[in-house]
């Protein structure tokens, strides 16, 4: 897509996407650990159950042992809140080189939460050597296994060139997946796809244009409503001749 058809809340809300992402991190790496309710059958799932119920009932040594038991028999679960644990402090002194050890055999295990922590971290270089290359890597494996917001990361890399390639295609492929998972921000920038065309992406089709920006605009996006009620007015003045 030529910088000079990027609409302006397009690029805005690329860079957002990366600023949002800095902020889940943050939030993710001093977080509660992660329940155990979406795990699938995996080893030691009553393991890791009681000690997310002695977490969240304050008794950080109980839930910090019981994570690490399930965790050496590989339960992908525990591995990620043995390794939050760690990194707070929780149970034991802050152990940030241990903490990293324990994510990545959580991203091995194809936890995906674990892998997109690891791709943000490589993008900012706190834990890890910056490398977008390696951020990206991490990215497409969460994405792939269907994790949100690697997907909007790894299409807002694409999109820019940051760390890849620059590939408008890929950019739309990943920000699709993550429009029809539900994200608002990449809707809208679907639905922006749309209304614009891509030569050799994606056709101008202001049908579907209209159909993500209302998808994003039902879930509060004001540019999104503002997008979708201009285009709907457009196709009144077209119908009645301009008159409008």
């Amino acid at each position: 897509m030529s910088a000079s058809l990027v609409p302006i809340r397009q690029a805005a809300a690329a860079v957002m996407a990366s600023m949002v992402l800095m902020v889940l991190l943050t939030s993710a790496t001093h977080a509660a650990p992660m329940r155990a309710a979406t795990e699938p059958p995996a080893p030691a799932q009553a393991q890791t159950r009681d000690a997310v119920s002695a977490y969240e009932a304050g008794q950080f040594d109980a839930a910090l042992q019981g994570f690490a038991a399930a965790a050496q028999k590989g339960n992908r679960l525990a591995q990620f809140n043995y390794a939050m644990m760690l990194l707070r402090g929780e149970g034991t002194s802050p152990k940030p080189q241990e903490a990293l050890v324990w994510l990545r055999k959580a991203a091995d295990n194809q936890m995906t939460h674990a892998q997109f922590t690891l791709g943000d971290l490589s993008e900012r270089g706190e834990l890890v050597p910056k490398s977008l290359e390696e951020a990206n890597r991490w990215y497409a494996r969460a994405a792939q296994g269907g994790h949100v917001q690697a997907q909007m990361a790894l299409a807002t890399n694409y999109f820019t060139g940051r760390g890849v390639p620059r590939d408008y295609g890929k950019a739309f492929t990943w920000y699709s997946r993550a429009a029809t998972a539900g994200d608002g921000g990449a809707q809208y920038i679907v639905g922006s796809y749309y209304e614009r065309g891509e030569p050799g992406v994606v056709d101008k089709d202001i049908e579907q244009a209209k159909i993500w920006y209302a998808r994003a605009a039902a879930g509060g996006d004001p540019g999104a409503l503002a997008k979708l009620r201009s285009l709907l007015e457009e196709g009144l003045r077209a119908k009645s001749g301009g008159s409008m």
